[in-house]
């Protein structure tokens, strides 16, 4: 099939799309609401004749999402938003099938992500879409084509942190939707979503027992929620270490211990980061960890844990399993590093579930068409995803789910909003 393929795309191998398409097909079985959505794009075409380029995980759930924007008539062009994350046989089903330009190798090196994000600003979009925001950043650093673009959307805690600190900066150039702030994403991907495919990435990577160990989850917001919720239901004495004093109150009031980082490194068997910041764990905790201390992250990009601290410390590193580096300290303790320190549901598993994604996406979708009908009408700021788009999808999954619900009656609806009703 490659040979029909003649635009440009830069993959693996175009020969392993039979795979992918199976994968995809499996997806999208998963995702009911992304399929209305595509049905009626195909129908309506809202985004006819738009260029959209995206810096998203190349997996089967952005598979569904590239085709519905197609679907809706957009030219489609899509690299990686990390270098582990890429499933190389949908990368190819994308080009080879779907005919959408790819630029993402799984394992790309640094240079040739940065190249990969190049070729999407290339293509000169007129929406873009992020997952971490470093499509948007390289576009405001090159300002190649940047007055064509009317907006973009962003789908992850860490790019909407970078992308405020540059709307209040005031160096943001076009009007970005927060779609990770959507409560049908943060509420259920977040936390279902990151909960079981973090705990599904270090069990494929480790096959260790996750009951009776003590996991220590650096981080209380949504993902860490989803992620402590899981490794309780699995047996694990669970850790919550934050610098928020309210995450860190919840935590207590959910039934969890809450100490300081240096205080958990000392009793931890297994540490997971999902913060979005940098050095969470770091030389001075190192020193103090057991013997076979297991380290993951879940966080965007790989700074929370500390890889030149781990290096410095280290009398040898070597791959012990696939994605299981074991890095021998000066103190003769050995300590396992998971995915290169990359976010492990997607360095060793397949990222979150379809049927979670069918919502991440569904918003994603909406709100492009949003920005496609109403861009001029916003200023270069940082946008939560409209109400009635976050209604619609949690309608439509409630639907696709056989499950109904109440409304208020008129009686109700007037006595709610009104003052004058009492005792």
């Amino acid at each position: 099939m490659g040979e029909r393929v003649s635009m440009n795309y830069d993959i693996k191998d175009i020969g392993l799309e039979e795979k992918g398409m199976l994968r995809i097909r499996w997806a999208e079985n998963q995702m009911p609401v992304l399929g209305l959505i595509r049905e009626r794009f195909r129908r309506d075409k809202p985004l006819e004749g738009m260029v959209i380029g995206a810096c998203l995980h190349v997996t089967t759930e952005t598979a569904a999402l590239a085709n519905t924007l197609k679907e809706g008539g957009a030219s489609v062009f899509l690299c990686a938003s990390n270098p582990l994350s890429t499933q190389d046989n949908v990368a190819a089903a994308l080009v080879s099938e779907y005919e959408i330009p790819v630029f993402a190798k799984r394992g790309e090196d640094s240079q040739t992500y940065y190249s990969h994000i190049q070729s999407v600003i290339a293509s000169n979009p007129h929406i873009t879409m992020d997952d971490g925001a470093d499509l948007v950043t390289e576009l405001h650093k090159s300002k190649k084509n940047i007055e064509k673009i009317i907006g973009g959307t962003e789908e992850t805690t860490t790019g909407v942190v970078r992308l405020r600190s540059m709307a209040r900066e005031g160096v943001l150039r076009y009007p970005i939707i927060a779609v990770n702030d959507a409560s049908t994403k943060h509420f259920f991907d977040n936390r279902y979503g990151t909960g079981q495919s973090t705990l599904d990435g270090i069990i494929r990577a480790t096959n260790l027992l996750i009951a009776g160990r003590t996991f220590v989850v650096c981080g209380y917001g949504w993902c860490g929620r989803g992620i402590a919720m899981r490794a309780k239901g699995f047996g694990a004495n669970v850790v919550i270490c934050e610098v928020d004093s309210l995450h860190a109150l919840e935590a207590v009031m959910d039934g969890y211990s809450v100490m300081k980082i240096s205080e958990a490194a000392k009793v931890g068997d297994i540490f997971i980061t999902a913060t979005g910041d940098i050095n969470v764990l770091r030389r001075e905790h190192f020193a103090l960890m057991k013997d076979g201390v297991i380290l993951a992250n879940s966080g965007h990009f790989n700074v929370e844990i500390s890889l030149p601290d781990l290096d410095s410390l280290a009398i040898s590193k070597k791959e012990i399993r696939e994605n299981v580096e074991e890095y021998k300290l000066q103190n003769g303790k050995r300590l396992y590093l998971l995915g290169e320190g990359r976010l492990v549901n997607l360095a060793c598993a397949e990222g979150h579930p379809a049927s979670v994604m069918d919502m991440s996406f569904a918003n994603q979708a909406l709100c492009v068409e949003h920005l496609a009908r109403h861009a001029k009408e916003l200023s270069p700021q940082v946008y939560g995803v409209p109400k009635d788009i976050d209604e619609q999808v949690a309608r439509l999954k409630l639907a696709s789910m056989g499950i109904t619900i109440d409304k208020l009656t008129d009686e109700q609806a007037k006595y709610i909003t009104s003052w004058k009703e009492g005792t």
